[in-house]
């Protein structure tokens, strides 16, 4: 018996960038996925949920025996995935457990599949030594479940999280570089109490409208594109001045500037809320609930939609703040919201007796 965990990820800055090849600021954050794998002697896999209804269960080609829970098809995706790319998938009993709030912008779904795609891999698979091969393998599988086209943000953060650290990305190289969090920074989350399915929202239409606009300009990507090239279509603009605003984040880090980092989560959110068009009232009347509280900044977090805002504050004050931001917007929203605070961890892989190996 083997298990093995994948964090969640909080994004603090560079929203809708990743599928244009650009770049992102997560925390693999201590809330995770961790599945236990038992080798089975049948040649079939079988997979329950500590959350979720349903067993599944798949011969090794992922067709399912029976009837599928929803959650099977993440696992079907894994393995089917796993078949394609020429990796062998053996019979094994899961099961699994997660702590990452599902439908919250905080990636259970991604870490559910990087979770999954470690524990169907046969030990001793030389691509567990390869990070971004790992990534790329988990948002395959991801993308055969969900259909949607998403970029692989999520995949990157819970396989190269760093304690302690936030994650530059670049998606275009798929570099991770650790970027150290001030040492007096707090990440605060707050759910919106409005669960968002992506299949259901407009995600699939703003990933489109991103590769038209950098078509249109003859470009791979709006990542190469300028602000002046873009500047009368708020989409492309949104790209473009997000992947300015996370370099910009990173250097305000690096110099311990909280307030500027802060000014810098606003400007994400209003871009994300005027030009992009992701966000809702509630997530609106959220970032203000932070404001009010004192909070450095915030910002819708995740794809939008609904789901969590995250909140930056000194380490003083984040009991009182995440308190009145949750009482302020319960009030002002008649919704009802779930707060926490959030811890930068190490990345994925397997469980042993001192930790994570």
């Amino acid at each position: 018996m083997v298990s093995f965990r994948a964090p969640g990820r909080v994004n603090l800055i560079g929203e809708h960038t990743d599928y244009s090849d650009g770049f992102c600021l997560p925390v693999a954050i201590d809330r995770e996925c961790r599945i236990t794998s038992t080798p089975a002697a049948a040649a079939r896999i079988c997979a329950t949920s500590s959350q979720l209804d349903g067993t599944v269960e798949l011969d090794l080609a992922g067709r399912p025996v029976g009837d599928l829970p929803r959650w099977g098809g993440f696992v079907a995706g894994a393995v089917t995935t796993l078949t394609a790319a020429g990796h062998r998938v053996d019979g094994a009993d899961l099961i699994v457990d997660s702590s990452v709030p599902a439908g919250a912008g905080l990636s259970s779904s991604s870490a559910l599949s990087v979770a999954l795609i470690l524990a169907l891999l046969p030990p001793g698979a030389p691509v567990r030594a390869d990070p971004r091969e790992l990534a790329r393998l988990a948002l395959a599988a991801e993308i055969a479940t969900t259909g949607l086209p998403s970029g692989i943000m999520d995949q990157l953060a819970s396989l190269g999280g760093r304690a302690g650290h936030a994650l530059l990305l670049d998606c275009r190289t798929l570099t991770v570089e650790p970027v150290a969090l001030p040492p007096d920074l707090a990440i605060l989350v707050v759910h919106s109490g409005l669960p968002r399915e992506l299949a259901d929202s407009e995600y699939a239409q703003r990933a489109h409208a991103c590769a038209a606009a950098a078509a249109r300009l003859g470009l791979r990507a709006l990542r190469d594109a300028t602000l002046d090239q873009v500047r009368d279509d708020p989409v492309a603009r949104h790209v473009v001045s997000e992947n300015a605003r996370v370099l910009a984040c990173c250097d305000a880090m690096r110099s311990g500037d909280l307030e500027q980092v802060g000014r810098l989560l606003l400007a994400g959110h209003a871009s994300l809320r005027d030009d992009f068009r992701v966000s809702t009232p509630e997530l609106d009347l959220l970032v203000d609930a932070f404001l009010q509280a004192g909070a450095l900044g915030a910002r819708l977090t995740g794809a939008g939609f609904g789901g969590c805002v995250v909140g930056l504050t000194t380490r003083d004050r984040a009991d009182a703040c995440l308190a009145a931001t949750v009482e302020t917007y319960r009030t002002t929203s008649g919704q009802i919201p779930t707060g926490f605070r959030v811890e930068a961890v190490a990345g994925a892989g397997e469980i042993t007796e001192e930790g994570q190996g």
